[in-house]
């Protein structure tokens, strides 16, 4: 039985990443794990924490390994623990050492980081729509300092995902 890989569906707010990470599951019939953070903030009666984050980060990464079981050849995750790491670090100049340890020691196997050049879609979780220059360099900057594989995802909807099946197939061949 071969791996299933892991590739995670990154960038700042408001990128497209959810819907990329659907689409490309459907388009490999296998699954994607949706960001758990969007359910567990809609779920609270207060604003969110910094020790939310880390049991977010702790879901996200359960649910990855559930369903790393049923999956078939490519796992998608929509959204990984960088982003967890960057909001920390912006809103409490922190991050849990847990998190930096599962950066480290459980990579994905790549990386599509979702550019900015979508408009931006207003919701009530998002909170910085003029920021996301800034969090897309800042993604950009963590990707290499961990010298994890990433490719840039661009273009309207239809053209990300041909961009991003366009890269893994390039990837995976060319064997990282």
């Amino acid at each position: 039985m071969n791996k299933v890989l892991r590739i995670a569906v990154t960038g700042p707010e408001s990128t497209g990443k959810s819907w990329l990470s659907e689409k490309l599951a459907r388009h490999y019939d296998t699954l994607y794990v949706p960001e758990f953070a969007r359910e567990y903030v809609n779920q609270l009666d207060r604003p969110y924490r910094q020790d939310d984050i880390i049991a977010i980060s702790r879901e996200q990464i359960r649910r990855e390994k559930q369903a790393l079981t049923s999956a078939r050849r490519y796992l998608f995750c929509d959204t990984e623990l960088i982003v967890s790491k960057i909001w920390e670090v912006y809103k409490y100049g922190e991050c849990h050492p847990w998190i930096l340890e599962q950066i480290k020691s459980n990579p994905c196997d790549l990386y599509l980081l979702c550019n900015i050049d979508l408009p931006w879609e207003p919701d009530p979780l998002r909170e910085y729509p003029h920021m996301r220059g800034f969090f897309f360099n800042w993604f950009k900057k963590e990707l290499k300092r961990y010298g994890l594989p990433y490719r840039i995802i661009s273009g309207n909807r239809e053209q990300r995902l041909a961009n991003a099946v366009a890269e893994i197939e390039e990837f995976f061949k060319a064997g990282k």
